[in-house]
């Protein structure tokens, strides 16, 4: 199915929170009222959900940008603005968001209608009523809210079953597949007939469990050859291997070969060797096999081999009952561990550097801080300064080398330093 897609790498961005409202009181008959400018609401959050109907991430391939709305800004009359709707994104179950930057995974969509908050949507600058003190009582500028910025992220789709079928391509997976479960995948007498992983419902002695017909795996798949890594990420979140062998050798390959390199293939990849296997010695119906099936045994060690024929529907039983022994002592699948939800940068944190002379303040909250002064009312510039203070910038400053009379530039604003 050309149409499935497995990793897609999308930007995304929470809504900025909405500014402060600069605003006086004005009523007949009450000449000096007081501030009343009301707060900015609050940008809109970024939100997953795990959807049981979606099974690719084709879309996002066509839509890789989403921006969730702004919060209104305050007026007049103490009014805060409206909060924006959260913007939901819906992914297939089964999906794992990776920050694009760190790799690390901070949303593993495991459970249907399972949901995530991604992003948090900007927080709403305050008015100048917050401003006002017994000596101040015409505050004459608010604060913006906070801006959001954008942020790069990496969709991958990991299918999520209790068994999966691995093994070269045309060794039999999909035939085996339609044999045990109701699942009809596409069958063919070609290598890679099988471009996306297929699943099925097995019910066997009573108990249900889901099989995945990994597509073929070759040689060098943990280093992307063929399409290696689209193939492998599958495997990961199962909890047992059924290691399909054409133990007939009938494409001129030597099945202890093949069990030796898909094991490899599963070892460099990420220790999935280690993963609870099972062997299908498959197509027993053809010549060689009942030849090369000791030396399959032999190979395996302590793994358990099962002579299985998906042509003539023969050896399953045995199989299928090995499975479901094993799949009741074995923990449940994988689950990532989850970074920290995304937080916007607040007021804090800043770097004083040097160049031709110009002291230059620079730091993710200082464009921030300049927006939230008006520097044509006397009482901002005061907190403003007063700002500087607490937060050490003029410490920094000092420390840096800054004198009397110094130029210093703060975002796009040029200031004298004053003592």
């Amino acid at each position: 199915m050309a149409s499935f897609v497995d990793r897609a790498v999308i930007k995304i961005k929470a809504g900025n929170g909405g500014n402060g409202c600069v605003s006086f009181h004005r009523e007949k008959f009450v000449l000096n009222g007081g501030p009343d400018g009301g707060d900015g609401g609050v940008g809109g959050d970024i939100i997953l959900v795990a959807d049981h109907n979606l099974h690719t991430l084709l879309d996002f391939r066509y839509h890789a940008k989403y921006e969730a709305d702004n919060g209104e800004n305050g007026s007049a009359q103490n009014c805060t603005g409206k909060s924006a709707e959260a913007l939901t994104i819906r992914v297939p179950v089964g999906a794992i968001v990776r920050n694009n930057e760190t790799s690390e995974v901070v949303a593993d969509m495991f459970e249907p209608d399972q949901k995530r908050v991604l992003l948090h949507g900007g927080r709403g600058g305050l008015g100048n009523q917050h401003f006002a003190t017994p000596t101040r009582q015409a505050p004459n500028f608010a604060k913006p809210g906070i801006k959001t910025q954008w942020h790069e992220f990496v969709l991958e789709l990991k299918t999520i079953a209790d068994v999966g079928l691995v093994g070269f391509p045309n060794v039999g997976k999909s035939s085996i597949l339609s044999v045990v479960s109701a699942a009809r995948p596409k069958i063919a007498n070609y290598h890679f007939t099988t471009l996306t992983p297929n699943l099925g419902i097995v019910s066997h002695q009573g108990q249900d469990f889901a099989i995945a017909d990994i597509p073929g795996l070759i040689e060098n798949a943990s280093e992307g050859a063929g399409l290696g890594f689209s193939f492998l990420r599958h495997v990961e979140r199962t909890r047992l291997l059924i290691h399909v062998v054409d133990v007939s050798g009938s494409e001129g390959r030597d099945p202890v070969e093949d069990f030796h390199t898909i094991n490899e293939e599963l070892r460099r990849y990420g220790q999935l060797d280690t993963r609870p296997q099972i062997i299908a010695a498959n197509k027993m119906d053809l010549p060689g096999a009942e030849e090369n099936l000791p030396r399959l045994r032999e190979a395996a060690g302590e793994l358990p081999v099962f002579p299985v024929s998906a042509a003539t529907r023969q050896g399953f039983d045995a199989l299928l009952n090995r499975a479901v022994q094993l799949l009741s002592t074995l923990p449940p699948p994988q689950r990532y561990e989850e970074s920290a939800i995304m937080e916007e940068p607040l007021l804090s944190g800043f770097e004083v550097t040097k160049q031709d002379g110009v002291y230059i303040v620079t730091g993710n909250s200082i464009a921030h801080l300049i927006a939230s002064v008006n520097f044509d009312d006397g009482d901002s510039l005061r907190w403003f300064h007063r700002t500087l203070k607490r937060s050490g910038i003029i410490d920094a400053l000092r420390q840096a080398g800054a004198q009397e009379g110094d130029e210093v530039h703060i975002d796009d604003m040029a200031f004298d330093f004053v003592e």
